[in-house]
């Protein structure tokens, strides 16, 4: 039964694996990988020497961790309350509601956000300007366009996450609330105590996951919102990759960043999986 998935996975994930070389060499289309000239490390030297890789290194964690940190506390709030509601009809309809957007292309969702935050005919601006407040241009501004950036990415995934936490919790046996409440412990002392430990190893199994997306700040997202305006707050490296191999056709520097990448994603997932096993006594596999 799992042949057709394995078979999708050697096809799309291993066998570009070949292309590693490119990073290595200066790549001429037409003589191929195997027979263009190598240069050994001169490309990586070429990406860490660019004027502007500083700044576009930092606005990469920063943008990243921001949705990691903000992207875990939102889902387990929401499910946490969702938790409390008794009415089944309403608790559906909700999580129903807050999943929808995980379904939407960053196409679809960047056209939708561009004109809701327009400075000129955007809801959020009306609003602004009717309660005597000048209006942002969110999407052009430096200081706001990070944080429009992670809470619209919170906005469309927290749903997926709630729904996580929500199987976790059906894993808590409800005799201990019992248990609790016959104790005269509250609401809030029974999810202190009580729902969020039961929730921890989800918890720590999500984060863990998502170290490894350190270096992944959203490249559909940023590349369907962002302009030449905001390169300063917004340009990561998966942007600069883009303009580098698909603009400049310098394959070998896009190449040469994409093995960056994998290589440092690789390290934070095995010392995150290596915490959350000491730390947690927490085990994926």
């Amino acid at each position: 039964m799992i042949l057709p998935s394995v078979i999708v996975l050697f096809i799309y994930s291993y066998i570009p694996m070949f292309g590693i070389g490119i990073a290595f060499e200066k790549f001429i289309p037409s003589k191929g990988i195997f027979h263009s000239p190598n240069i050994g490390w001169k490309n990586f030297q070429f990406f860490f020497e660019l004027p502007d890789i500083q700044r576009i290194m930092f606005n990469t964690i920063y943008i990243a961790l921001m949705k990691m940190v903000v992207g875990l506390i939102v889902p387990i709030i929401v499910s946490v309350l969702l938790n409390e509601v008794r009415k089944e009809m309403f608790k559906r309809f909700f999580q129903t509601l807050v999943y929808l957007p995980h379904f939407l292309s960053w196409v679809l969702l960047g056209g939708i956000l561009i004109d809701i935050l327009s400075p000129s005919t955007g809801i959020v601006n009306q609003f602004l300007s009717f309660i005597g407040i000048d209006p942002i241009y969110f999407l052009g501004n430096n200081r706001w366009f990070p944080f429009v950036i992670v809470f619209s990415d919170v906005w469309k995934e927290f749903g997926f996450n709630t729904i996580v936490y929500l199987a976790a919790l059906t894993t808590i046996n409800p005799s201990l609330y019992e248990a609790a409440e016959m104790d005269g412990a509250n609401r809030w002392k029974q999810t202190w105590h009580i729902t969020l430990p039961g929730m921890l190893p989800v918890i720590i199994l999500l984060t863990t996951l998502s170290l490894g997306n350190v270096l992944n700040a959203g490249f559909d997202q940023i590349f369907n919102l962002y302009s030449p305006q905001v390169y300063e707050s917004g340009d990561i490296i998966d942007t600069l990759v883009y303009r580098l191999g698909m603009e400049q056709f310098q394959y070998g520097v896009a190449t040469a960043v994409g093995l960056f990448k994998s290589v440092v994603s690789l390290i934070f997932i095995s010392l995150s999986y290596f915490l959350a096993y000491r730390l947690a006594n927490y085990r994926i596999f």
